[in-house]
This record gives structure tokens, C-alpha cells and sequence, in this order.
């Protein structure tokens, strides 16, 4: 039996590679990995996470971006649902290096990556220091931080539990992320 070991991908050729291609692709060290669409549910707390973000940091060295952006971490690329950089950034950059809090938006497709595969990436990027993944199907995040050498976790689940990312320069409520949406098997509609 003949088997073909293929060469894993180098980061530098996937970059050449990824620029020339008409859709997304994460780079997980090894070779390509498209990226797919996602739900109602997932757009509109995007939309809410990066809204929230936009207000508090207006005028401020912090700038949040959302999944047009890649990042660059453990030497892998990955588009998060949203994250904030305090460095400066060329107006034509396309790779964002030192993020400092990171956010995803779990589903049932990126549940394994979000929590195990992305988490160590993150940890493993000096400049992170929170790393915050939100529910799609109930209002709950859960919040790794960087205390020191040690990351510490938090589960928030209520409307008014705070997002404390003082790094940034900001809190916010829970419920913020989840402003008109569906939540549950309840059918509740998260309040305005």
C-alpha cells in the first residue's frame, strides 16, 4: 500500500497562499482550515459584542475589531469573532500580532477548537490577557484570564454580570452581548 505523506504548509506559504484565495482560511500549523458561515444568533452578538466595545473605547489607544481581521498567535492564524488591540496599526495591516483580549462565540462546529485548540493558542500569546467565549444558544460566557504565570477562569451567567476587561479600560454587562435575541428553550427575548 502506498501512502502519500503531504509536507505541512509553512506559515509564510500559507499567508502567499491565503492572500490570492476569494474566501477566508484559518492557518492551524499545518495546513488551511475554511472558514464557514455562521447563524443569525452568532451575527447579531458579534454585532452587540463590537457595538459595545466601539462606545467604550471610542477615543481611547484600544481599538476592537471583528472577523475581517486576522490575528497571528502561536504561530498559527485564526479570524476570532472579535478582539481588541492596544498597539498602533497601519491603516493597510492584515495581520494583527499582539492582541490583548480575545473573544469567540461558541457553536456547535467550534466548540472542540474554541475551548481546547484556540485556548492554548491564546495562552500561549504573551500580549492576551483575556480570552472570553460567549454562548450562542443561552446567555453564559466563559472568561479566561492571565493572572501572572497563571490563567484563572470565571462563568458568568446573568443579565447583569460584568465583563471585566480592565487591560482595556472597560466593563461590560453580560446581557449587552445578547440585546434582542432569542435565548433558550424559553423563547425569553433578551431586554433592549
Amino acid at each position: 500500500m502506498n501512502v502519500v505523506l503531504q509536507r505541512p504548509m509553512t506559515l509564510e506559504s500559507f499567508l502567499v497562499w491565503e492572500d490570492k484565495q476569494p474566501l477566508r482560511y484559518e492557518f492551524d500549523g499545518y495546513r488551511p482550515v475554511a472558514m464557514t458561515g455562521g447563524t443569525a444568533a452568532h451575527a447579531a452578538i458579534q454585532r452587540n459584542l463590537l457595538i459595545a466595545l466601539g462606545t467604550r473605547l471610542r477615543g481611547k489607544p484600544c481599538q476592537a475589531f471583528g472577523s475581517e481581521l486576522k490575528i497571528q498567535v502561536a504561530g498559527r492564524i485564526r479570524y476570532p469573532d472579535a478582539f481588541v488591540v492596544c498597539s498602533p496599526l497601519a491603516a493597510n495591516a492584515k495581520i494583527v500580532s499582539e492582541p490583548v483580549v480575545i473573544f469567540e462565540i461558541l457553536s456547535d462546529s467550534t466548540k472542540n477548537s474554541d475551548l481546547i485548540t484556540k485556548n492554548a493558542e491564546y495562552r500561549a500569546t504573551p500580549s492576551v490577557q483575556h480570552y472570553v467565549i460567549l454562548e450562542q444558544s443561552s446567555l453564559g460566557a466563559m472568561v479566561f484570564k492571565r493572572k501572572g504565570e497563571e490563567w484563572v477562569s470565571d462563568v458568568l451567567t446573568t443579565q447583569d454580570a460584568m465583563l471585566n476587561l480592565p487591560e482595556i479600560g472597560c466593563s461590560i454587562p453580560l446581557g449587552e452581548c445578547y440585546i434582542d435575541l432569542q435565548l433558550g428553550a424559553q423563547g425569553e427575548t433578551s431586554p433592549a
